[in-house]
């Protein structure tokens, strides 16, 4: 048995693997970041081109991820790439679940397709950067329980969220749009909190959407939202 170094913690198995789970979740979320491609692409692409991009790659992201629970040399393959950062629910051969990654091409897909652009690129960058965030540091530093979650990822959440929403382009740069935008960001962090069924993939970025669309609608009619396209 190997001696602990002077000043060194003992380890309890426990600790062994929430330290490899911790390490698998960066390795999603930088897999995830990558996903950021999308929205930057989308802000330099005309509506209808970004779409059928999307729309095809969510298909083929669809046919991969059913054809690996039904046809066993894409299954032996899919697992072989991708199994190890697969989580639980992702990989269970009986409730046969899609995956986050195809989640997040079904999120962009609809958001391109039902919000206008500078909707549809908010909404996608604050799952991205504040999803990230609030995986990571709840992991990590998360103690207080709210929700499903905790305190300290949703709180991650919702600031990087206002982060976005401050950098993102404006209609108008009222202040209104701020305001509706804060509400946008807390209506994402109580969503991605809830334990609910739907992926937070794809409920996340629907959820700010959708605000921001009531929000704009209601409070700032004379702005024209479809500026961007």
């Amino acid at each position: 048995m190997p001696e602990l170094s002077q000043g060194a913690e003992p380890r309890t198995v426990n600790d062994v693997l929430l330290r490899e789970e911790f390490r698998r979740e960066v390795i999603r979320k930088c897999i995830h970041l990558s996903s950021i491609a999308i929205p930057i692409f989308y802000f330099f692409t005309p509506r209808t081109t970004a779409l059928v991009v999307s729309a095809a790659l969510m298909v083929i992201a669809l046919a991969l991820d059913f054809g690996r629970h039904y046809y066993p040399p894409l299954f032996r393959v899919y697992h072989a790439i991708f199994g190890s950062l697969l989580r639980t629910h992702e990989s269970d051969a009986l409730v046969k679940r899609l995956n986050g990654g195809t989640y997040v091409l079904i999120a962009a897909t609809l958001s391109i397709f039902i919000f206008p652009k500078l909707i549809a690129i908010t909404s996608f960058l604050i799952l991205i950067v504040s999803d990230l965030a609030a995986a990571l540091v709840g992991r990590k530093f998360g103690r207080r329980k709210f929700l499903g979650k905790s305190i300290e990822g949703s709180a991650a959440f919702f600031v990087t969220a206002v982060l976005v929403i401050a950098a993102t382009p404006k209609v108008g740069y009222e202040a209104g749009e701020y305001a509706v935008g804060a509400v946008a960001a807390l209506a994402g962090t109580l969503v991605e909190a809830s334990a609910g069924n739907i992926d937070d993939n794809l409920s996340v970025p629907l959820a700010v959407g959708l605000t921001l669309l009531a929000g704009y609608a209601f409070f700032l009619p004379s702005l024209d939202i479809y500026k961007f396209g």
